[in-house]
């Protein structure tokens, strides 16, 4: 403000104390944000954050680690973002918030990639040394960090980028195999042999989380499996007294019935041609009706004959039927079918005694209930293969019977086994993952020996390798497993004596959950688990470090090699050399020592599931590092939605059957990232959104408030329109951040004025602040960024530049430098200042800390090394606060008066104004300052009234009591701050003001 002017002086712009920045309109974040992120390296920002949080409690995040194999999608960004969110708040809330970035880098994501390199050039992988193959593997993932961490701190997520943990670094790995000794030695860990989902494609089996439905198009089948032999029991006869004759007549009917029912067809329906080969059994409904239907006459083709008997489901019957081609009168039905007769049945196979069969299918079948069986589709009899069926499995696990009904007909590429009958060599599915010729070699088959009854093809949602993206199979193979209701043996019973006890204590009373329901999916999952699968058939991982006992079964007590001694050498070389030890030649020597005979055990070259890896990351990141948790303990583990079934379980998994409970505290779920319309994103629709090509276009900052806007819990929409208006609001706010830099430009130190002196509009925006604080804190606390950020950046734009601003604009350019009013303002915008910029740093890391610097340069300066500033609980003022919107009502009915007046050019700015404010009696005791009134107004002057308003007065009907009618307000207008007064032109200065003289 010029303090020496002239009484001539007509253009009084130059001694007006207006906003004074250089801070930019335009934020040109694309180009900007790279030089912040080469800063705050140089200055070593995470380090010194670290060094000022020293004695703070800690909080750690630990980091889901995504597979090195590929550039970033906008889920990775979505994720990342939500984590770097809840590290920074949770650091400027007083903690000493950790995050240390990793990667998961074996597995057959990497091992898929390199073998698709050798195909191209002609590459037998089997002819490559094992040790060579891991290497490339290695470098493979290790190519790919370096690019995917730029990636990442691209988008402004602080951490020890520079120490990551890597899944592959020989201390990981050592730890991975020394979690893994652990179910060794607890007694977890045994070798079975039951149907897994594997592919023929990869030649592995797959963990569920590797695992993702579409729809295929299958073959289904209706077959024909005749009743081979009945044996019934003898008819009882209820009076013991019955004739002769009549208990005649009763084994008559017994015997008509065998004579009936023997040489009917039990017909099954199945999606899954290949493994009828494999039949092993029919199960039936044990509740439903069943009924003997014959075959009247038939069209020209069809797979059934005139006099042909079937047994089926009375409700599925006519559909079935109707899929051979029979209509109605073509069939009949000829009597009922009970279930003890149904008990007493035992069933051919189809291909029972074909020529050539060798006797592969004379046994006959087993006939029981069992309680999968619907009615709801099929025949009402389902087959049963339970080497490639769970339900199956689990069934004739149960009777004891398994031995009779497993069979080892498919190998592990999916081909038939070379010596089975009429289907050796034919495969499920080629190796490039499309359709085989088994199933269509098995069809042909059950035509030419009558066992088919109909045909057809189905589209249905069926199980597909989330990498090669070919569909999978149920496989009865040897495997690993970790038994999950076997008490452990490792004296760790707080939370449960078995693995599966543990999970469920510790999801209900250790783990608190965001969303809630987060905790309904992962206890349903635990709740209905089979045993955890451990072993896969590939080369790039940690390798089960095992030894067997050369011919002795799984079952015998010593067909595993326990001993401390061989797994210390095993790990001892681990550290050292990493993983790469176990197939160097003459390891079985080194680790078995002379402590076992090499010749007398089996060294096991599976290798561990990937998931087994990223679920012990917590004993050698939490546990080992330095910066890790105190306890081990992670207080939030941040994924998306389908890590229910991936990350969030395997760490349980793993984690109770080595430290006895969860290795979280809390867990975090976001939903997934869709279109504009809500489609799922494919290349194949053209609508994935790249993080890079947003950034390139908007600046990550936008990308980050994109995510801060949405509802993580749930799935997300995210487009062109979206962003768009994601880059409105963000523009919004930055007005309102541009217009505290100026003002507090002219801001003091010794120029701050108390709470308790401030005019009432002051101490109002004090109260917000104070309410506004708990949301802030409240928010960050819960991990609930939508909230935090709604709710400021209401109060920045309405509240703010929609309100406050524009009432003490007036005061804040022309008032003197000394007015209680302007230095009260001007207090206020610097505590707006340290609250907003800190408060919203989580979120726009790069446009925070721009606002700050703004203000505060220099090169050790930083936003991001403050914590939120503490709001004086005194500056909550409820009463004050509820009075004021009490005259903001009334105030609106002023605005609507003068807006009214400006349409109909009555006026060109509310300042020529002096409106009559009639109020009801009650408000007539809330609104008594005239001036102030005013001032709330942006009027020049107001007249307050309780008289009856006229008729034609402007009115609201949502503000009751209030009526304006429009006057103009009397006088000159001030040259110098535009208000309409009477006693301008009356001072030293012309055309101004009493205030604006004794300003100038």
């Amino acid at each position: 403000m010029c303090a020496d002017t002239t009484t001539d002086l007509t253009d009084y712009k130059d001694t007006l104390a207006l906003p004074r920045t250089d801070f930019p309109m335009r934020a040109g974040l694309p180009k900007r944000e790279p030089d912040w992120l080469a800063r705050w390296e140089r200055i070593g920002i995470y380090d010194r954050l670290r060094e000022r949080a020293e004695g703070r409690t800690p909080f750690t995040l630990h980091d889901g680690p995504p597979y090195a194999n590929g550039h970033l999608h906008i889920g990775h960004a979505l994720n990342k973002t939500i984590k770097d969110m809840i590290v920074r708040s949770q650091q400027m809330l007083g903690r000493d918030a950790r995050y240390i970035p990793g990667w998961d880098c074996h597995g057959l994501p990497i091992e898929w990639k390199i073998e698709e390199q050798y195909r191209a050039k002609g590459r037998d992988k089997d002819a490559v040394p094992v040790i060579e193959f891991r290497q490339e593997c290695r470098d493979f993932a290790a190519s790919w960090i370096d690019i995917q961490r730029d990636e990442f701190k691209r988008l402004g997520v602080t951490g020890t980028w520079d120490d990551p943990y890597l899944t592959m670094d020989f201390h990981a790995e050592r730890v991975i195999a020394e979690e893994f000794q652990k179910f060794l030695m607890n007694g977890t860990l045994y070798q079975g042999s039951k149907p897994v989902l594997w592919s023929p494609v990869e030649k592995t089996a797959l963990a569920e989380a590797e695992v993702e439905y579409h729809d295929k198009d299958s073959f289904t089948i209706w077959v024909k499996f005749e009743v081979a032999e009945l044996e019934l029991p003898d008819m009882e006869v209820a009076d013991e007294e019955a004739s002769d004759g009549e208990r005649e007549a009763m084994e008559a009917a017994r015997e008509a019935a065998v004579d009936r029912l023997t040489g009917a067809k039990v017909v099954i329906w199945t999606t899954t041609p290949w493994t009828i080969p494999s039949n092993k059994a029919v199960v039936y409904g044990a509740d439903f009706s069943y009924g003997l239907y014959e075959v009247v006459e038939t069209p020209g083709e069809c797979w059934v004959a005139p006099g042909e008997r079937f047994i089926l489901a009375d409700k599925l019957a006519a559909q079935t039927f109707s899929r051979a081609r029979l209509e109605d009168g073509q069939w009949r039905r000829v009597g009922d079918v009970n279930q003890a007769q149904l008990a007493g049945m035992r069933l051919a196979h189809p291909l029972r005694g074909a020529e050539g069969s060798g006797g592969e299918w004379d046994g006959l079948r087993d006939f029981r209930a069992a309680p999968f069986v619907t009615d709801e589709e099929g025949t009402g009899f389902v087959h049963c293969a339970p080497s490639h069926g769970m339900e199956e499995f689990d069934l004739y696990r149960g009777l004891g019977m398994l031995a009779d009904v497993i069979t080892y007909n498919v190998m592990e590429d999916g081909s038939f086994r070379a010596d089975l009958p009429f289907f050796g060599g034919t495969r499920i599915l080629k190796p490039n993952g499309k359709e085989g010729d088994a199933n269509k070699a098995v069809i042909d088959k059950l035509v030419e020996v009558g066992g088919l009854m109909a045909r057809g093809k189905i589209t249905h949602s069926y199980p597909h390798s989330w990498r090669s993206k070919a569909p999978l199979i149920y496989r009865n193979t040897p495997q690993w497993f970790a038994a999950i209701d076997r008490p452990v043996g490792d004296g760790q019973d707080t939370y449960g004596e078995t693995i599966r006890e543990r999970a469920l204590t510790s999801i209900d009373e250790l783990v608190s959950w965001t969303p809630k329901r987060g905790r309904n999916r992962l206890h349903a999952m635990i709740t209905d688990r089979p045993d955890w699968v451990l072993s896969r058939q590939r080369a790039w991982g940690v390798p089960m470090t095992c030894f067997v006992k050369a011919g002795a079964k799984p079952t015998d007590e010593d067909f595993l090699l326990r001993d401390a001694a061989v797994n210390a050498r095993i790990l001892e070389a681990f550290e050292a050399e990493g993983a790469d030890a176990w197939y160097a030649e003459g390891a079985k020597a080194r680790f078995l020592g002379g402590d076992h005979d090499p010749d007398a055990y089996e060294q096991v070259f599976d290798i561990l599931d990937v998931w087994f890896d990223s679920g012990s990351t917590h004993a050698f990141v939490l546990r080992d590092r330095a910066d890790g948790s105190e306890d081990g303990i992670a207080d939030v583990y941040m994924e998306g939605t389908d890590q229910h079934r991936g990350w969030f379980h395997s760490s349980l998994l793993q984690a109770c059957g080595t430290i006895g409970r969860a290795p979280y505290r809390g867990v975090v779920t976001h939903g997934f990232t869709l279109d504009e319309k809500g489609n799922k994103m494919s290349k194949s629709l053209g609508n994935v959104i790249q993080p890079q090509k947003v950034i390139d276009q908007y600046g990550a900052d936008i990308l980050r408030l994109w995510v801060a806007q949405t509802d993580y819990t749930g799935d997300q929409r995210i487009g062109d329109e979206i962003l768009k208006g994601t880059a409105d609001s963000y523009r919004r706010l930055r007005n309102t951040l541009r217009y505290i830099l100026g003002n507090v430009a002219h801001f003091e130190p010794s120029m701050a004025v108390d709470a308790e002196e401030m005019p009432e509009l002051e101490r109002l925006i004090l109260h917000r602040l104070a309410v506004l604080d708990g949301v802030v804190r409240e928010g960050y606390a819960a991990y609930d960024f939508q909230r935090v950020f709604q709710e400021v950046f209401t109060f920045a734009t309405v509240d703010l530049s929609s309100f406050y601003f524009d009432i003490r604009k007036d005061a804040l350019y022309c008032d003197p430098e000394d007015s209680v009013v302007r230095r009260s303002a001007l207090t206020v915008l610097d505590h707006l200042f340290h609250r907003l910029v800190t408060w919203l740093a989580p979120i726009l890391v790069f446009t925070m800390e721009e606002t700050w610097l703004e203000r505060f340069p220099g090169e050790d300066s930083s936003v991001h090394l403050n914590d939120f500033p503490d709001t004086p609980a005194g500056w909550r003022d409820d009463a004050l606060a509820s009075r004021i919107e009490r005259e903001r009502a009334v105030r609106r009915v002023v605005t609507g008066a003068l807006e009214l007046k400006r349409r109909e050019k009555a006026i060109g700015a509310s300042l020529e104004a002096a409106p009559i404010v009639h109020l009801s009696p009650e408000l007539a005791e809330i609104v008594i300052d005239r001036d102030s009134f005013a001032t709330l107004c942006i009027t020049s002057d107001i007249r307050l009234t309780s008289d009856p308003a006229p008729a034609d007065a402007f009115r609201l009907p949502e503000v009751e009591g209030v009526a304006v009618v429009f006057a103009e307000a009397e006088g000159e207008k001030c040259q110098r701050c535009w208000k309409v007064l009477p006693d301008v032109g009356t001072h030293a200065h012309p055309g101004v003001c009493g205030r604006c003289d004794a300003a100038l």
